[in-house]
Parts: structure tokens; C-alpha cells; sequence
């Protein structure tokens, strides 16, 4: 069974009304912190948390699942067994039963094939001990013996709500818990590329619950283990059978090696083993710094990675010793390693600050790492949009990375840092002059006012107000990018993120010519672009670059709050974010023609 729009619809509405779920259940770990019926946060989280013990935010939430909690079985269940997945399904069966066809709700249950005995493995493990605990517990509220019949009803219940159950996540990205749902949203076709995505609104907040997605879950070899682990289904899509690969799949795993005199192939295998090596210096990398919690060593280490490549010789003759394996720009790797900079970045410049804010050298450090974090951000957010031009279903990621983007340019043009130009005899900005600088070109605030009203747009509108966005923004990138970057190595590679020319090869290009200079006269950043801005003597100049900062977060927070309103819905939590600092923002003023 399979569902098909007889018409075609506009981006961002709503194929269906709102659904309520035939079951569901929070998570073990949420029951003492979250209410059991509207998964919203309690006002005190419970200090002693117990499985069989349902906690509510309201008398009417516990009138509304009191009495299913004590008719079903979950109260018999031994508390090693509870899980949100044995007491969805036990909710369920409260007003279904299993059909001959091992069918539960109109719901196809998969039980065949997840507990065939020809693949043994975690998965038919799971539903055998969960059954039993699941049989044991229906056998004890019904007053009957725990016999195959019994046995039967659990597992088919359990291996419905394996197969159809969707997390249910809070507006923070977190999987509060699992919910079922009949025919009309278990019967839309799975797709790797797809074109529709679905939201909670959870019924005590008008916030909807969004997840917060990364990269790596898009790959092709990563969905392929995922569903057949969990379903036991091999994805036929359009995506997962185009030979070659899609672009987006090939990009996200692209590795090259270059030797000494020139840029060669190499097998699948050697990738491979590049990749596997490549995985665990970043992990390791990342690792260090949650643990130990040293930003600066982790740029330094991420950006050695990015910039020089696995240089470490691999035990294969085939690979010459002076062979070195480099990242794509827009490997998952890479994209992993953006993301952790821009908030390494960001991490120094708070450390900094709050060991002493007063001394000038450690504001201006903090100042430039602020300034090199809103550049990573900025790269990120260029980054996942090339991807997004040729897989629309990064929507989400790319929502939250021009949101992000855009929250750090905003911080950075109204940081303190620029007051200690006072201290080294510069210019100081005025920034209450900066932050009116006008931008006429494109209608991207006309259309996120018009998305927060209804969270629709026409095909071509989006496609026209996305183009007008990044020919926006590339102009006023060009003129500040080179301040961004200057002292980084690495992004000094990127002529300009929003441009995907530099996406294109995985050698760095000509690396721009930055020249910094700070004394007591003068401070210049300045590249090769005639365009570029010049901090220097002149009070426009100066505010020029703050603005041109200023207006560029802008565009970019306008932006991804459009693409969140396509996503998640024009009352979403993120959407809600994005207008409430636009509109903080009194003084900014973005018009269109």
C-alpha cells in the first residue's frame, strides 16, 4: 500500500490534518522529568523515578492516560523489562487485536521476517525476550494462562510498533519518546530523497517538536545498515539504486589521493581504509575535547586534518609512501569537523573572556576567535546548501545551519571586541549607524513575514527568493570574507563559501593573500578582491564592515527561519527563535524592491 498526491503540492503545506496516535510512550529515562500523556517538561522532575510510576503536568493529562495506564499490562511488567516500546505496545492492544494476516491496526507488522529464524541477530533476540516479558504481563492482567496464543498476540503487537513507531522529539532535538500511527501516516511511501516530513505538536504548547539532523545519516551505506538492522528492508529508492551514485552520496564520501607529482586514483578499498583512519583521528579529536575540554588544541588538530590530509603511511604496497588522502570540502568528515570548529571557536572566545575581560590582548584574541567561529558557521552553512541544491531532504540541516550562521555574524557585529579599537588608536565604528545599512535586492524578508503566516510558498517564489538570497549574500561575502578568515589557515583555502567553485575539487586552491597588521595607527584586513572592506582610517569604512557583517547574519537568520517554515511549520519553536531576534533587532532594516 502506498499513498500519491493526485495534484501537486505547494511547498511547506500540510498533506494531512493532524493526527492523533493509536499509542505511545516516553522513553524510560524521561518518565520522572517529562508528563507520561503531552511529553512536555514537568514544573519539578520526580527524585525518584520508577517505571511503573507515571508522572503528569495537569489533572487533565492524568485524567486522559491514568486509565490506560492501569488497564493495560505495562503495570506488570518487571521493571528490567519496561521499555517504551513493550508499553506502546501493550497500549495498543488495549483496542486492537492482531488479524490472521499478522496484521495490528491496518498496520503491517513485519513479524515474519523480523523474527525469522534464518537471521538471528539483535533485532529477533529483542522481540523474543520482549514478547515473553510482554506475554507474561497480558497473562497476568487477564487472569489467563501464558500460553503460544498469548505469545503470539505479544509478538505481533511488539513487531508493529518495531516497524511503525516514529520518535517523537522535543524542540531541543531530543527523542522524548515513541508514538504509532494508523494507515494515512504509516502508508506514505520511504524514500531516501524524500519530499515530505512530518511534525509534533505537542497539546500542551503551541511549540511544535523538531529534530536538529546532521549529515552522516544521509549516507548511503549508513541507511542501508539502519533499515535493514531495524526492518529488515532493502531500500530500492530512486537514490539508493542510481548507478553511479547520486552526487550528494558520492560528495559525502569522496577521498582522494595525491601524491608528490600529481593528483591520482585509487581503489574503492584504499578509500576505504583512508576513510576508516580519517574516522577515528577526528573522533579522536572530538573525543579529547569533550573529555579533556581544550578547544584550541582541537582546532589546531581538525584544521591540520582539513588543511594537510591523512599523511600517516598505510600498510598496503600498492600506496607510494609520499601518498596523502584528502577530505572532499564536502565529506561528512569535513562537514563533522565545521561544525565542532565553529563551536571550538566560539568556546575559546568565551574561555578567554571569562578569565579575565579586561586585559586588551585577551578581548582581541577573543574578538578574532569569534570572528574565525561565525566564518566556520558561514562555510558550514554554504556547504550543506550546495548539497540541498541536489537533495532537498537536507532541508532541516541546512534550516539550522543558516539559523546558526546567522546568530553568530548578529553576535559578532555587536561584540565588544570593536571597542578596543579606542585601545590601539582606531577608529571606532558606530554601529547604531551601521546596523540601518539598507539592503534593496532581494524579498527575503517580505517572504519569511508571509512563511510565518502560513508556512507555504509556491515552487517558483522559493526557487526566486533562494536565488535572490545567495546572489545577497555572495555580494556582501566577498567584502568581508577576507577579514573572517584572516590568521586561519585553512578557510584562507576558501575564496568564498557561498560560491561552490572551491566545493568542486579536493586540492585547496590558490590560498588568498591576507595581509593583518595591527599597531597603534592603523589595523587592515585585505585580500585580493578589490571589494573587500579595509578597516582603516575612515569612520565610513569601519562602519561599512559592520554592516556589511550585520546585514550578511541577517540574511542568513532570515533565511534558514524561511526554511524552517517549510519544515517544521510556521508556529515551530526554531521559526518562533528566528523572529524573536529579528524583531530584538530594532534598528535593522532589510528592504525589498
Amino acid at each position: 500500500m502506498e499513498m500519491r498526491s493526485k495534484e501537486e503540492i505547494e511547498i511547506g503545506r500540510d498533506i494531512t490534518a493532524t493526527l492523533t496516535p493509536l499509542s505511545f510512550c516516553l522513553h524510560t529515562f524521561y518518565l520522572h522529568t517529562h508528563c507520561s500523556a503531552c511529553f512536555s517538561s514537568l514544573p519539578i522532575p520526580n527524585p525518584n523515578p520508577n517505571p511503573n510510576s507515571l508522572f503528569y503536568c495537569s489533572p487533565p493529562c492524568s485524567a486522559a492516560l491514568s486509565p490506560l495506564h492501569h488497564s493495560s499490562a505495562e503495570r506488570h511488567l518487571p521493571p528490567s523489562a519496561h521499555s517504551s516500546h513493550l508499553c506502546t505496545a501493550l497500549r495498543l492492544l488495549l483496542s486492537h487485536r492482531p488479524t490472521s494476516s499478522s496484521r495490528l491496526a491496518g498496520l503491517l507488522s513485519n513479524r515474519h521476517i523480523l523474527t525469522s529464524l534464518s537471521v538471528h541477530d539483535d533485532v529477533s533476540e529483542r522481540i523474543s525476550v520482549g514478547a515473553g516479558a510482554m506475554a507474561e504481563a497480558i497473562a497476568k492482567q487477564r487472569g489467563i494462562p501464558n500460553d503460544d496464543a498469548v505469545l503470539e498476540e505479544a509478538t505481533i503487537a511488539l513487531s508493529a510498533v518495531l516497524t511503525n513507531a516514529v520518535e517523537v522529539h522535543d524542540n531541543e532535538g531530543r527523542a522524548l519518546g515513541i508514538a504509532v500511527f494508523d494507515q494515512i501516516f504509516s502508508w506514505i511511501n520511504h524514500s531516501c530523497s524524500p519530499n515530505a516530513c512530518y511534525r509534533f505538536v505537542l497539546s500542551s504548547s503551541s511549540h511544535s517538536g523538531e529534530a536538529k539532523l546532521g549529515i552522516a545519516p544521509h549516507l548511503q551505506a549508513m541507511r542501508q545498515s539502519e533499515l535493514w538492522s531495524k526492518y529488515r528492508f532493502v531500500c530500492c529508492c530512486k537514490r539508493c539504486s542510481a548507478l553511479p551514485s547520486s552526487y550528494v552520496d558520492h560528495a559525502l564520501q569522496e577521498i582522494s589521493a595525491i601524491t608528490c607529482e600529481s593528483s591520482g586514483s585509487c581503489s574503492k578499498f584504499l578509500k576505504d581504509m583512508a576513510d576508516r583512519r580519517l574516522t577515528e583521528c577526528i573522533d579522536d579529536v572530538i573525543l579529547e575535547y569533550l573529555s579533556v575540554g581544550d578547544p584550541e588544541s582541537c582546532c589546531e588538530k581538525l584544521e591540520e586534518i582539513l588543511t594537510q590530509g591523512l599523511k600517516e603511511h598505510l600498510e598496503v604496497i600498492e600506496v607510494k609512501p609520499d601518498c596523502i588522502f584528502m577530505l572532499h570540502p564536502l565529506h561528512h568528515h569535513s562537514i563533522k569537523a565545521y561544525t565542532t570548529l565553529a563551536s571550538a571557536y566560539k568556546v575559546c572566545a568565551c574561555d578567554l573572556l571569562s578569565v579575565d575581560s579586561e586585559t586588551d590582548i585577551n578581548q582581541l584574541k577573543a574578538f578574532d576567535m569569534s570572528r574565525i567561529s561565525a566564518a566556520y558557521s558561514l562555510v558550514l552553512a554554504g556547504a550543506t546548501h550546495h548539497l540541498f541544491n541536489s537533495e532537498s531532504s537536507l532541508i532541516a540541516s541546512v534550516a539550522n545551519f543558516w539559523t546558526g550562521a546567522g546568530e553568530s555574524l548578529l553576535s559578532l557585529s555587536k561584540s565588544s571586541g570593536w571597542s578596543m579599537c579606542v585601545n590601539l588608536g582606531l577608529v571606532i565604528p558606530n554601529l547604531a549607524s551601521a546596523m540601518k545599512f539598507k539592503c534593496t535586492k532581494c524579498s527575503l524578508m517580505d517572504r519569511f513575514r508571509a512563511g510565518m503566516l502560513n508556512g507555504q510558498i509556491k515552487s517558483a517564489d522559493f526557487e526566486n527568493v533562494s536565488n535572490e538570497f545567495l546572489h545577497c549574500v555572495s555580494d556582501i561575502t566577498q567584502k568581508v570574507w577576507g577579514f573572517l578568515i584572516s590568521d586561519c589557515q585553512f578557510l584562507q583555502s576558501c575564496k568564498d563559501p557561498i560560491i561552490s567553485s572551491w566545493l568542486m575539487s579536493t586540492k585547496s586552491s590558490s590560498t588568498v593573500d591576507v595581509e593583518v597588521c595591527v599597531n597603534k595607527t592603523n589595523m587592515c584586513y585585505t585580500n585580493e578582491s578589490e571589494n573587500s572592506v579595509s578597516m582603516c582610517h575612515e569612520q565610513t569604512l569601519a562602519d561599512h564592515a559592520v554592516a556589511c557583517i550585520f546585514q550578511l547574519g541577517v540574511h542568513c537568520l532570515a533565511y534558514g527561519g524561511l526554511l524552517a517554515s517549510i519544515c517544521y511549520g510556521p508556529h515551530s519553536h526554531l521559526v518562533c527563535h528566528v523572529q524573536n531576534v529579528l524583531e530584538h533587532e530594532k534598528n535593522f532594516v532589510l528592504y525589498s524592491h
